[in-house]
């Protein structure tokens, strides 16, 4: 008996090793959660007005936008990239669709063009950072003023919405149980729920992963890593054009401006929902934590009445521990390898 117990001490402690690192990736997940578990517990005891179904329905509301925009950075920073276009994207899809909407152009070829028109931005910055061999950094930033100037192109004014189909998507309301959706959370939503498909099922989903852990040998396992490469830039392109028609619809207007700022909004929330920056490791629902953990910091500052400088601070700050918590994770996968 003795010694059985003795030689399960040491096969216990092996599992229990080698589940940590199974599962390592998921620790910033985790910590994300218990994050906005906090802060929902917090908020509910200190605020005798805060209603969680409400509050969480109109975080998804008011970052639908920025929860689109999150999805398809996940699948760039997967692969060790980075996309500084997204808010400018948006912004110039928004009020591009705006303006055609205003000049009589049914909503149903709108949208669909504004979606092409964000995979073409990302395409370019995809050929210049696989093809040309720009940074990615440079490359996004690229993409970024000229999408930012073709949004001043189309007008240097706002432009308002008046097309009712596209106002619908704001404007209805599902309620249930003291919740509530629009469309442009379902459309936000359904976008995580297609995008955590591909990435866990999918040979495209598996192959971004290895690109983001080691490209060179994704390429000697003969992988498409330029294919990969190329698409996650497209994904994150299709992602920003429709978070410019989420976004108009919620503004009923667009506006040049729009956006400027949102792709450090989005980066961060990646980041929190446990994202490893380096590449390789991530989950698209954790960027969904990390949204929604952007959202309540906002909504606690408003609460408090307090500056909405805060809200920056406190994302600073918590981009901080996680980036701490990346690199410890980093060095102990290169320790365990």
């Amino acid at each position: 008996m003795v010694t059985l117990t003795a030689e399960r001490g040491p096969a216990a402690t092996t599992s229990y090793r080698r589940f940590l690192n199974r599962h390592v990736s998921w620790i910033p997940v985790f910590a994300a959660i218990a994050i906005l578990v906090i802060m929902i517990a917090g908020s509910m005891a200190y605020f005798p007005n805060f209603q969680l179904p409400r509050i969480l329905s109109s975080i998804l509301l008011d970052n639908a936008y920025l929860l689109v925009l999150a999805v398809g950075m996940t699948f760039v920073i997967l692969t060790g990239g980075i996309d500084l276009s997204v808010g400018a994207v948006m912004a110039f899809t928004g009020i591009l669709c705006a303006k055609m909407l205003s000049d009589g152009v049914p909503v149903a070829v709108a949208v669909p063009a504004m979606i092409l028109i964000g995979a073409a931005i990302g395409l370019l910055i995809g050929v210049l950072v696989q093809f040309f061999d720009v940074q990615p950094f440079i490359a996004s930033l690229i993409g970024m003023f000229l999408a930012r100037g073709l949004a001043f192109v189309v007008s240097l004014e706002s432009i308002k919405v008046d097309n009712e189909g596209l106002l619908w998507l704001q404007s209805t309301r599902f309620a249930f149980a003291g919740w509530y959706i629009t469309p442009t959370g379902i459309i936000a939503l359904l976008t995580v729920a297609l995008a955590a498909f591909v990435l866990r099922f999918t040979r495209f989903g598996r192959t971004v992963y290895a690109v983001g852990g080691n490209e060179q040998s994704a390429r000697l396992m003969g992988l498409p890593v330029v294919r990969a490469k190329l698409s996650v830039y497209v994904i994150s392109g299709v992602c920003a054009g429709l978070a410019g028609i989420v976004l108009t619809a919620y503004s009923g207007a667009g506006y040049p401006l729009n956006g400027v700022g949102t792709e450090l909004d989005t980066i961060a929330a990646v980041v929190i929902g446990g994202t490893l920056l380096t590449g390789g490791s991530g989950f698209v629902l954790g960027s969904m934590i990390g949204v929604f953990v952007y959202g309540l910091i906002r909504t606690i500052i408003s609460f408090s009445g307090a500056e909405q400088s805060w809200t920056r601070i406190t994302v600073g700050a918590l981009l901080l521990l996680f980036v701490v918590v990346q690199r410890i994770i980093v060095a102990r996968s290169a320790l365990s390898k």
